[in-house]
């Protein structure tokens, strides 16, 4: 079993910077893949950036150039730096990792990210 937990969240005007932590604990040698996925208020959860065991990454057209994902791999932490914040980026952020060996995924609890105009 692996476990995650989040921290960085919190209240930042637009325009402003916040970032994201999120630690893996337990059985963190058969993670590969880690992300960050994100709820709004009345939308479904959505891919914000990925990041391989390699290195690569992947982000999704809304926050391309505004955020960057790094790792750690030593530390088994995934972090998320986002900046320019919008309004529209107000959301719970999860923090994902992927089992090697299960088709399912691990799941943070979630920080809330929350942008005011």
């Amino acid at each position: 079993q692996v476990q995650l937990v989040e921290s960085g969240g919190g209240l930042v005007q637009a325009g402003g910077s916040l970032r994201l932590s999120c630690v893996a604990s337990g059985s963190i040698r058969r993670i590969n893949d880690m992300a960050w996925y994100r709820q709004g208020p009345g939308k479904q959860r959505e891919l914000v950036a990925l990041i391989t065991s390699g290195g690569g990454t992947n982000y999704a057209d809304f926050v391309k150039g505004r955020f960057t994902i790094s790792r750690d791999s030593a530390k088994m932490m995934v972090d998320l730096q986002m900046n320019s914040l919008s309004p529209e980026d107000t959301a719970v952020y999860y923090c994902n990792a992927k089992d090697i060996y299960l088709s399912s995924p691990y799941w943070g609890q979630g920080t809330q990210v929350t942008v005011s105009s």
